[in-house]
């Protein structure tokens, strides 16, 4: 793989944030405003922090248990390009917090930031589970399978 095909493979980053996940702001995700609806950004973000703790608890059933306070911090309009950051802040027994910020991907805006999203892991019978895990992975070695 040559250099710059590396570089254009590798998540754009800041700080302690990986930007894995980008939008396109479409007029459905509208306001009345003509600005990006919160509910749908809300969504996203809970979907892609769904899929991080997926991945770093080995569980399929983790489940979104605490977010909290959300500041909007600017907005987006239609035809804006907008990436979602997540990051693995804490490991408890059952849970995973996480950190969220969402930018604008081409003037690097903040538009919003979640200090603390927490999921928790769960057995087939909806009980908390304890995963045994207390550092984030990169690799795809918890992906679960069943």
């Amino acid at each position: 793989m040559s250099d710059s095909m590396a570089q254009g493979a590798e998540a754009a980053t800041d700080g302690d944030i990986n930007f894995r996940s980008r939008r396109w702001v479409r007029p459905e995700d509208l306001n009345a405003n003509g600005t990006l609806f919160g509910g749908s950004l809300l969504r996203w973000i809970d979907e892609e922090a769904a899929i991080y703790a997926i991945l770093q608890l080995g569980n399929a059933r983790a489940v979104t248990k605490y977010m909290s306070e959300i500041d909007f911090v600017s907005s987006a309009r239609q035809g804006d390009l907008i990436e979602l950051g997540i990051r693995a802040t804490a490991f408890g027994r059952t849970s995973l917090t996480m950190r969220a910020e969402v930018r604008n991907m081409i003037t690097r805006d903040r538009i919003l930031t979640i200090d603390r999203i927490v999921f928790v892991s769960l057995d087939a019978e909806g009980r908390p589970l304890a995963h045994g895990y207390t550092e984030i992975t990169y690799n795809r070695d918890r992906i679960p399978l069943g």
